[in-house]
C-alpha cells in the first residue's frame, strides 16, 4: 500500500469514526433544563470538540491499524470478497 493510499484511507476511516464519536457524553439542554430561545431542546450545551477529535483519533488509530494488518499481511484480500465477478475472461 503507498503512503497516499494509506493517507487518504486513513482519512476516511478518521471521518466515519467522528460521527460515531460525536454523541458520546454529550448532555442536551433539554437534559439541562436550559434550553436558549431560538435553539432546540436537542442541542449540546457545552461542546468540546477538542476532546471529540482527540477520541477520534485514537479509535481510527486502532481500526486503521486493524485494517492494515489484515491487508497487508496477507489476512484478507480481494479474492476473499464474497460476490465479486472473476477478472479472467471465461475460456
Amino acid at each position: 500500500m503507498s503512503l497516499t493510499a494509506a493517507i487518504a484511507i486513513y482519512f476516511i476511516i478518521w471521518w466515519l469514526v467522528l460521527f460515531t464519536v460525536l454523541p458520546f457524553g454529550v448532555r442536551t439542554q433539554s437534559e439541562e433544563g436550559d434550553v436558549t430561545p431560538g435553539t432546540v431542546g436537542s442541542a449540546p450545551v457545552r461542546f468540546a470538540f477538542g476532546r471529540t477529535a482527540i477520541r477520534t483519533t485514537v479509535v481510527s488509530c486502532v481500526v486503521f491499524a486493524g485494517f492494515y494488518a489484515l491487508t497487508n499481511l496477507g489476512l484478507i484480500g480481494l479474492d476473499d470478497v464474497p460476490l465479486l465477478p472473476d477478472p479472467r475472461p471465461a475460456h
